[in-house]
């Protein structure tokens, strides 16, 4: 059965205004179930679901892990370090090893760009994109959505400054693809070098100058330094960084409205953003991390074929 999804998530770009506001209003319901004594509906009773994941991950594995569980569907997760892949097995072997045994989904975190793409065409299971090298992220920029929808109200309109390393962020692709299909105004701002070279066709304003940024944005998205991944020396220092982009009170103090902040972690205090911001009154970080397993309680629903306005009556359904 296709999914008003379709088969997988792989990404924002290639979806309509129409399914993302599906996901988010999807979510509503289930934000509920976290709040209750039993945090369990049996929506996704009798399902297998796969955590495939090669790349190191704490926040992310673990949100699709409360997710799963409180659907109350099977969950194996396999990583990278200590399995087959370690010994040469290729992507597409483990993937069809782990079909074999009927599973219904895949969750799967990649260090290069188009890895779940490749997986999707090669195995009839559904594929979730948990981020896959610079292309996508696109449960985290469904997360970002709904944060902001819930402060807002809506997106149409909305001006949202992604700051940071872009060059490097997967969430600020999805983001940037989220944002403008949801009709806001989306900014980045970072140093040249931490700018893709074609940042222009992104159809984003660019700007070199944090507070400008800051004076032109409502919502800051910040992003950290992706230290791993670089292989040169894309900035001087941490802390040359700090003083010219860091995103600290006082340069807040001088917005001519109060700036919304998100980050999608994990953080560098003292670097992309000073403690007293991300512990701020403006801040909704811990808000992204609660959306973020009522996003993926939605992806998982709908891509299994649940029905959006049957959502409320699934979480209705308490497991004892």
């Amino acid at each position: 059965m296709t999914s008003a999804l379709g088969k997988d998530l792989l990404g924002l770009e290639p979806l309509t205004s129409e399914q993302i506001q599906l996901v988010l209003d999807t979510a509503e319901p289930f934000k509920e179930i976290s709040e209750r004594a039993i945090k369990k509906v049996p929506a996704l009773r009798g399902q297998t679901i796969v955590n495939l994941f090669f790349e190191a991950s704490t926040r992310t594995r673990i949100s699709f892990e409360f997710a799963e569980k409180r659907l109350s569907a099977d969950t194996v997760n396999v990583a990278s370090s200590g399995s087959s892949v370690q010994k040469g097995e290729t992507l597409v072997d483990t993937a069809r090893n782990l079909e074999a045994m009927r599973i219904d989904m895949v969750v799967i975190r990649h260090g290069a760009s188009g890895a779940a793409r490749f997986l999707a065409d090669r195995i009839e299971s559904n594929v979730i994109n948990a981020g896959d090298g610079t292309h996508e992220h696109p449960t985290q920029g469904l997360l970002d959505l709904l944060t902001l929808r819930d402060h807002f109200g809506t997106l149409a309109g909305r001006r949202v400054c992604i700051v940071g390393d872009v060059l490097h962020s997967r969430v600020a692709r999805s983001n940037i693809w989220g944002l403008k299909k949801m009709g806001a105004e989306v900014g980045v701002c970072g140093p040249r070098s931490l700018l893709p070279w074609a940042i222009g066709e992104f159809g984003v304003t660019v700007f070199s100058r944090v507070e400008e940024a800051i004076e032109w944005a409502e919502a800051l998205n910040i992003l950290r330094l992706q230290l791993e991944r670089m292989t040169a020396g894309y900035i001087p220092s941490l802390r040359e960084y700090n003083r010219v982009f860091g995103i600290t009170r006082e340069r807040l103090a001088r917005a001519p409205r109060d700036v919304l902040i998100l980050h999608p972690g994990p953080m560098n205090r003292g670097v992309e953003i000073d403690s007293d911001v991300a512990d701020g009154p403006h801040s909704v970080i811990l808000n992204q991390v609660t959306n973020g397993v009522a996003i993926r309680m939605a992806v998982l629903y709908l891509l299994a074929g649940g029905r959006p306005e049957l959502a409320e009556a699934a979480k209705g359904g308490s497991e004892r």
